[in-house]
């Protein structure tokens, strides 16, 4: 598969070669910035997603330590996308009547999975909020570029007792405190059970689309089925998870 380009590692990771490192990490920041301008709307620049995936570069150049262990490229990465999803939240480009639909939605499903004791089916999702499949299936996909939840929402206290978000944890000294491993690993764990519970077309769905990377078309090529189907399982999926995530957070809350 076309993937990912692969970067060098021999650069040393320090201000002073800050230049030659965005020159060399700039294709992982378009690649990065395309794929997530995938799931936007039209009016979108991905060139503003770049430039805004490089200030994200340069802050992880800034902020690495390699004693935590982590390659450079896995945590510039997971800066650049981060920088990209922060501003997205800023611009708040998700309408209003959008989050609205989600908001009902997991409002729905989560009625009635304390009432079944279980995920409801698509039919009792339907039947609740009184309108067809295919209208469900509709407000499905137009909540499905909705934030599955947002890591600054699941910030760790440090020391002084303020709140501090994932991507700062990770960017910590490598003493880092048991709290904040502990708390790493339930979200881990949480995760994980959430990709769990999805039934199994929607878990290689969320495999392949998350972890492999293939597009949209690949998949439909790979399971046999149409595009605009597999956009449809994936519509599911995420809002599968986002039910289930949110459902598990409250539970250990």
């Amino acid at each position: 598969m076309a993937g990912k380009p692969q970067t060098s590692e021999e650069i040393e990771i320090c201000p002073e070669n800050t230049d030659q490192i965005v020159k060399e990490f700039s294709p992982m920041i378009k690649y990065v910035a395309n794929r997530i301008a995938l799931r936007l709307p039209p009016h979108i620049e991905v060139d503003d997603l770049i430039s805004v995936g490089a200030i994200g570069l340069m802050d992880a150049i800034e902020k690495y330590d390699p004693s935590r262990g982590a390659k450079f490229k896995t945590y510039a990465e997971f800066r650049v996308r981060g920088s990209i999803l922060d501003e997205l939240r800023s611009l708040d480009w998700v309408p209003r009547s959008v989050r609205q639909k989600a908001s009902n939605l997991d409002a729905v499903a989560s009625k009635l999975q304390s009432k079944l004791g279980r995920p409801p089916e698509d039919e009792e999702m339907a039947e609740e909020m009184e309108i067809t499949l295919e209208e469900l299936f509709d407000t499905i996909n137009e909540t499905r570029n909705m934030p599955l939840l947002s890591l600054e929402d699941l910030g760790i206290a440090n020391d002084s007792g303020d709140k501090q978000s994932l991507l700062d944890t990770l960017a910590g000294k490598g003493d880092v405190d048991p709290q904040t491993q502990l708390r790493l690993s339930e979200l881990k764990t949480l995760i994980a059970s959430a990709i769990d519970s999805l039934p199994e077309k929607e878990r290689l769905m969320v495999s392949l689309y998350y972890y492999e990377e293939l597009t949209m078309k690949e998949i439909g090529e790979v399971l046999g089925i149409t595009e605009s189907r597999i956009s449809q399982i994936h519509s599911k999926a995420v809002y599968r998870l986002r039910t289930k995530l949110r459902s598990l957070i409250a539970e250990e809350s």
